[in-house]
């Protein structure tokens, strides 16, 4: 597989699941950086939805500075450590801008603020 970035969004096998966790194929975001990704094989991503959030920031983010084919938002409470071999094709990027601000997120939900 080529490098896998900080910021990079991939189609994700999610499967198995249990209870609230996102399911299926779907996209995600990977947080991790490069360094981390290659050495462990695995990545920390969040996961993509395009279904429109009840709750917005810290607990979602809309995705505004990539491609995707759907309006969607990053579910920041939906982290998980995936193996690269979840992982399928790159949908694109997301800008440092919004990566920061989904790191924001997560700090503002798991952080000691």
């Amino acid at each position: 597989m080529a490098r896998i970035l900080r910021g990079d969004i991939f189609w994700a096998d999610l499967a198995p699941t249990r209870s609230h966790e996102q399911a299926g194929r779907r996209p995600v975001l990977v947080l991790s950086r490069e360094v981390f990704n290659e050495r462990s094989e695995t990545v920390i991503a969040v996961v993509i939805t395009s279904k429109a959030p009840r709750a917005g920031f810290p607990l979602t983010l809309e995705v505004q500075s990539a491609p995707l084919p759907r309006q969607s938002w990053v579910k920041i409470s939906q982290i998980r450590t995936l193996s690269i071999e979840r992982l399928g094709a790159r949908l694109g990027h997301l800008s440092p801008e919004e990566v920061s601000q989904v790191v924001d997120g997560l700090n503002e939900i798991v952080g000691d603020r």
